[in-house]
């Protein structure tokens, strides 16, 4: 069923990255309700440089051990458990990674993101999606036949800024600021376009990424926030004078200061950005202006809509990608995803 000898992407507690042989699944292995899937494509995510560089991202998700990276993953399905009948050998198919225990309240509630025994892959100590062969419960192995493996694997960065979106409520005609424009920046304006706001501003402290940005979505204003307060307060108004809306994709304090100034009364602050364990925010301006400000933990019941987003072409991510390495020279990639002046915005690692 297999030809190839399995490897895999890993780092460990000396912040390590190598690729190394590991053991192969066999179709034998499965369990009834489970898949064999080829991972196909990657992309390399924020998180999984945090975890490489820094080991942990606050103080429960921690690298202790040997440990594979990667979870934006799409593939093609090898062999199939005896109780699956959604999926065939052959199908092309979007990898969710956070495979929830289906009995708390959170899951059962439909908020299966907050659950707390979730196994979500790359996420210490659940082994990640960067290896050429892996098992995965097929109920979140979502079809993608008409999409390509490398459209599938920015199924999951997709799956993040609609799930802002949508839990913002974002309306016709809002006008929005965008907080980052990383990748989860750029693919938020994209929601954010398509979800019909205007007008909407991208800020970010690196030009290159603004231009990025301002190329692929000719529609944005871009803002480089290298200023004081004022300063950037002042350059975000050349668009509109208030926002409805702030999304913050950064986690970083000016940020969210600047978000918070820049709305309009009872506007709203969508935080999808992942900051320090302890911050501080202008309290009294949250106060007085009456913002409601949300938080976001990854995301929950977003893949059918954001597959058939896709597949519809109403959300095309493709020039996201811009660079991409075979799996045998992921350390290369990721030497290459975590130089902040590369240019590169999304690397996808790629298996044939």
């Amino acid at each position: 069923m297999t030809t190839k000898q399995n490897i895999g992407v890993f780092t460990n507690p000396k912040h390590e990255l190598y690729v190394t042989e590991i053991d192969t699944p066999q179709a034998a292995d499965l369990t009834e309700d489970e898949v064999l899937v080829h991972v196909k494509c990657t992309g390399i995510c924020g998180s999984d440089i945090h975890f490489q560089k820094h080991g942990c991202i606050g103080p429960t998700m921690v690298v202790e051990g040997e440990h594979i990276l990667g979870h934006e993953s799409s593939g093609e399905i090898l062999a199939v458990g005896n109780k699956v009948t959604n999926l065939k050998t052959g199908d092309k198919v979007a990898l969710e990674p956070g495979v929830p225990c289906k009995s708390c309240k959170a899951c059962l509630t439909g908020k299966y993101n907050g659950c707390e025994k979730v196994l979500f892959s790359s996420t210490p100590p659940v082994a990640g999606f960067l290896r050429r062969y892996i098992k995965h419960p097929a109920q979140f192995c979502h079809k993608i036949n008409s999409l390509t493996y490398q459209q599938g694997a920015l199924l999951e960065p997709l799956s993040v800024s609609y799930c802002g979106v949508r839990h913002i409520g974002l309306q016709l005609g809002q006008s929005v600021l965008v907080c980052g424009a990383g990748p989860i920046g750029y693919v938020t304006a994209k929601c954010a376009e398509s979800a019909g706001a205007f007008p909407i501003v991208v800020t970010d402290i690196e030009q290159s990424k603004l231009d990025f940005i301002k190329k692929e979505i000719p529609s944005v204003t871009t803002v480089l926030v290298t200023g004081s307060l004022q300063e950037n307060l002042k350059k975000v108004a050349s668009a509109t004078e208030s926002f409805d809306v702030a999304i913050d994709c950064t986690g970083v304090e000016p940020s969210l200061e600047l978000a918070t100034h820049a709305l309009d009364f009872g506007g709203k602050l969508h935080i999808i950005g992942v900051g320090r364990e302890f911050q501080k925010f202008p309290f009294m301006i949250l106060s007085v202006k009456e913002i409601h400000v949300t938080f976001q933990y990854r995301y929950a019941n977003t893949w059918p809509t954001v597959v058939k987003l896709m597949q519809a072409g109403i959300i095309n991510l493709d020039k996201l990608i811009t660079h991409s390495f075979a799996l045998e020279d992921a350390e290369e990639a990721f030497k290459l995803a975590a130089d902040p002046k590369s240019g590169a915005m999304k690397i996808i690692i790629e298996d044939a």
